[in-house]
């Protein structure tokens, strides 16, 4: 049974300082299925002390131990799957399958990538008379999100623990219950004490109270641009180091040479995963304007078949969204299409047909879309794809980068190598050619207001490193 009501701190599950409490509801029933405790900056302030003592001991740990701790981590994390998309499903609404297999199988993928750069990672470099040594940065305050919930807590929690570095973990308070069993699966794993701690909470509570904290060495944030700036604002008067992952408006770049049914289906199949709640969904989709009535056909048929329903039922693709105010957000947006001209193709505002209950969102398509409508500059975070034409690939290029975001990008062509041109100008921190899915042990971030700093293979290790160069180590 999970425990709800308390933090795991010092290696204990305990109390929190003051006893308040929230309440998780099903996006699929709208209904509360549990309580869960929120903490305040008593709780973050006994936390930090934890990490603060436990990084004298765990920051000196042999590469050796913490391979060791993370194959162990591994082996317990393997027997959680279950409960882990189960707790998924149940709390943002993922269809169990996807949530078993895709959400609780993200958060593995990391620690075993992980592991991997552990084993091989060059913690020491000569440079003439001196060597450089990459040193664990301190206590880590990670923020993470509900839309990927075990993969964001994975991708930063496996590289802390593998740098050496103890932290603090504040989880979304629409997930927790993931999060929750994270923490039994690190107790059981036999982390030492003080090295992993988990207060759940509120974003002005808990997440301010870190990002202000003059115990926490860094900031690890994923979430929206909004509050990555707050938290960047709140970390400075401490020149904490702060890492974000936010926002995304990506492009998908179907050129004309393409296979129009291969890139457009799977393109839409993309967007509509995980009911659009993707920072890096590839939202714009950027077509030969000549060909954009034979393209919305084919992104229809995708939508028409894509089937919104309960998140444990036989045959659903897409949950509901994670509660009623992005339900809402997503629901203004779409008529704000409707209103200012988009060609609205499938779905649109409401309830999907056969559905009453639950923040389910219409699988929705618009086309001819024009560069400045809301639609296509804002973040929708919905399962809802824009169609925009371009005149030629230089048009199509200029449309993809004219966006404040920069978190990724796709490109579908005739030709690898046409794909590559395209894809070298597109000003993204990940980009995808011909369908091929990210590489885990590659970086994954952003450009421009998509956020700093990388996550990801030995990227996402160096992030939580600080290099200390050591002159006269090497003299003769």
């Amino acid at each position: 049974m999970t425990n709800r009501m308390q933090f795991y701190i010092d290696g204990s599950w305990v109390d929190p300082a003051i006893k308040k409490s929230i309440p998780v509801v099903n996006p699929a029933t709208e209904e509360a299925i549990y309580d869960i405790a929120v903490g305040s900056k008593a709780d973050v302030d006994k936390a930090v002390a934890a990490a603060r003592r436990a990084f004298e001991t765990f920051s000196q740990t042999s590469r050796e131990e913490r391979v060791a701790l993370l194959e162990k981590i591994i082996a317990v994390y393997k027997t959680r799957m279950k409960d882990i998309g189960a707790a998924v499903s149940d709390e943002m609404g993922a269809p169990l399958p996807m949530a078993e297999k895709m959400q609780a199988g993200a958060g593995l993928g990391h620690l075993a990538s992980t592991l991997e750069v552990l084993k091989n990672y060059q913690f020491e470099e000569p440079i003439g008379s001196a060597v450089v040594v990459r040193e664990p940065v301190g206590v880590i305050g990670m923020i993470t999100p509900w839309n990927w919930p075990l993969n964001q807590i994975a991708c930063k929690v496996a590289p802390a623990i593998a740098a050496g570095c103890t932290m603090v973990l504040k989880p979304s308070e629409y997930t927790p219950s993931s999060a929750l069993i994270f923490a039994e699966i690190l107790h059981e794993a036999g982390v030492p004490k003080g090295v992993f701690n988990l207060v759940n909470g509120l974003g002005p509570d808990v997440g301010v109270a870190m990002s202000e904290h003059p115990g926490i060495d860094m900031i690890s944030f994923t979430g929206s641009t909004r509050a990555g700036i707050d938290v960047a604002k709140r970390a400075a008067n401490t020149v904490k180091r702060v890492s974000q992952e936010l926002g995304g408006k990506s492009p998908n770049i179907i050129l004309d040479d393409a296979d129009f049914t291969k890139a457009v289906t799977g393109g839409v199949a993309h967007m509509f995963n995980n009911s659009g709640q993707s920072c890096n969904a590839p939202s714009r989709m950027i077509v030969p304007q000549a060909k954009i009535k034979e393209i919305a056909a084919i992104a229809k048929a995708v939508a028409d078949k894509t089937k919104a329903g309960d998140p444990r039922a036989e045959g659903t693709t897409i949950g509901p969204v994670v509660n009623r105010t992005q339900w809402d957000k997503i629901q203004s947006l779409i008529q704000k299409g409707i209103d200012e001209g988009a060609t609205l193709v499938a779905g649109g505002v409401g309830l999907p047909e056969g559905v009453n209950k639950g923040f389910y969102v219409r699988p929705t398509v618009f086309s001819d879309v024009t560069d400045e409508m809301t639609i296509a500059r804002e973040e929708i975070f919905g399962p809802v794809l824009v169609i925009m034409g371009a005149k030629d690939e230089a048009d199509a290029v200029k449309i993809a980068n004219d966006t404040p975001y920069g978190l990724a990008g796709y490109v579908s062509a005739g030709t690898v190598e046409r794909a590559r041109k395209v894809g070298r100008q597109i000003r993204a921190g990940n980009v995808n050619l011909n369908g091929v899915p990210n590489e885990r042990t590659a970086p994954f971030g952003g450009y421009k207001q998509s956020g700093n700093g990388r996550e990801w293979g030995k990227f996402g290790l160096e992030e939580y490193l600080e290099a200390k160069a050591i002159a006269g180590f090497n003299a003769a």
